[in-house]
């Protein structure tokens, strides 16, 4: 089947338009702007930032300033407090740390006769 020159017309206007609206570079944007060079001595404080060759460069340790000191030190106290409640709570309801053993159970009233008027716990009764 032959295709009409007006269809080829057509479809090669559309091809021609596809490649036009495609991109010429990858869109990541221009190159990064580059700082100044150093001109004179650099401060003390410099190398605390890491200058990568931006025009903005970061510092090397972290600058979260979101929680002052203080605040940070009742939030730790504050936590430290809960876990000591807890396991507090927990360690006065350990029944298994108290009688770490099965208690025994013997016949004849726990042996009582036989061990001479003596309770198997070690009381005795009279």
């Amino acid at each position: 089947m032959a295709l009409r020159p007006a269809t080829m017309a057509g479809l090669s206007r559309r091809v021609m338009a596809s490649q036009a609206m495609a991109p010429v570079r990858s869109g990541g944007g221009g190159p990064i702007a580059l700082g100044k060079a150093a001109a004179q001595p650099l401060t003390e404080e410099d190398e605390l930032r890491w200058d990568d060759g931006t025009a903005h460069p970061e510092y090397c340790l972290d600058q979260f300033n979101l929680v002052g000191r203080w605040e940070a030190v009742g939030m730790l106290a504050a936590g430290l407090g809960i876990f000591g409640l807890v396991a507090g709570a927990a360690s006065y309801n350990n029944k298994a740390s108290r009688m770490p053993y099965v208690p025994r159970e013997y016949p004849y009233d726990n042996l009582k006769e036989e061990l001479g008027g003596f309770d198997v716990k070690g009381s005795t009764q009279h």
